[in-house]
């Protein structure tokens, strides 16, 4: 089901996510989610950077009503070059229940995603607690200014 709050999931990999990639748009747009897929666009070598932090610009402009969602082999070196940029919070998610506890606690906005470690039945699971799980605020508000204030130093 789709979360109307979410207007845009910008999607993007490397090319160990390719194909990870490709399943997790198609069931995206089975769900009605507006999509804008940001790469890569095939097996061949890219440095995983460059599209993390195109997503994470991406996310950022549109912040109240988008989403990431980027794979790499692990997720590690995602979740790294995304959370460089100032706003950001990314999550490297294995579980659904992490997922949905970084939405509810941490109010995540871009979920990173490892295709060599996360068992690909799992995966869609982990996408839609993602999307559909709804940020609790209140403290954990206070939590993410704490976190935000960090980057002001």
């Amino acid at each position: 089901m789709n979360n109307k709050n979410i207007t845009t999931i910008f999607v993007a990999s490397d090319h160990a996510g390719y194909e990870l990639k490709e399943q997790i748009l198609k069931f995206l747009e089975k769900q009605n989610y507006f999509v804008n897929d940001l790469g890569c666009y095939s097996v061949e070598s890219v440095d995983y950077p460059d599209y993390a932090v195109n997503v994470a610009n991406n996310v950022k402009e549109n912040i109240y009503f988008s989403k990431g969602i980027l794979i790499c082999g692990t997720g590690s070196g995602m979740v790294i070059a995304a959370n460089k940029i100032k706003g950001i919070r990314a999550v490297n998610c294995f579980t659904k229940e992490m997922a949905d506890m970084a939405i509810k606690h941490n109010n995540a906005n871009i979920l990173c995603l490892g295709a060599r470690i996360i068992k690909s039945k799992d995966t869609l699971n982990i996408v839609r607690a993602f999307l559909e799980s709804e940020f609790e605020g209140e403290r954990h508000q206070v939590r993410i200014d704490k976190i935000h204030n960090l980057t002001e130093k």
